[in-house]
């Protein structure tokens, strides 16, 4: 599996990745929010970003599951990348402040409400107690991330990618 990250961008960065004309230009200009880091806060979710989207939806990976804000926080959002094999989805600030918003009112039990939902089959061997503390440690670093990135004003992409 791989690494997932976000990143805090400004309104003119965003704006050149919806003008984007094709994967290879918005693979491009993510390779150099990654590279240059500068003015970009980011937030390393590792593997852990496949079990926080599940379990803030309905305990599976997909794009449209779940229920506006919280199925924003990984996969939600304009997708600006076509394909299996690399994901990019980009969130407006004013969605970002609403899944700031959202993410605020997920406590552990809740979170943990949630894992317990995902479908250990569809998921893999790794489901568990160590898992689950692995995932709560990662979203505790994205909610911080999110209510900084909404009270910048900024937007916000998801990456991963193989």
């Amino acid at each position: 599996m791989s690494l997932g990250v976000h990143f805090a961008i400004d309104a003119e960065t965003a704006d050149r990745l919806l003008a984007a004309a094709d994967d290879d230009e918005v693979a491009a200009l993510v390779e150099g929010i990654e590279e240059e880091g500068i003015g970009v806060g980011h937030c390393d979710t590792d593997k852990a970003w496949d079990a926080i989207h599940r379990s803030l939806t309905d305990g599976y990976l997909g794009y449209a599951n779940g229920f506006y804000p919280l199925n924003a926080v990984i996969l939600g959002g304009v997708q600006l990348h076509e394909g299996d094999d690399y994901i990019v989805s980009l969130l407006t600030a004013d969605r970002v402040r609403d899944v700031a918003d959202a993410m605020a009112d997920v406590d552990r039990e809740a979170l943990k409400a949630g894992y317990d939902r995902i479908d250990v089959e569809d998921y893999g061997p790794n489901f568990g107690d160590e898992d689950f503390a692995y995932t709560w440690a990662n979203f505790t670093d994205l909610v911080v991330f999110f209510r900084q990135a909404a009270d910048a004003g900024s937007h916000v992409i998801f990456t991963v990618g193989q």
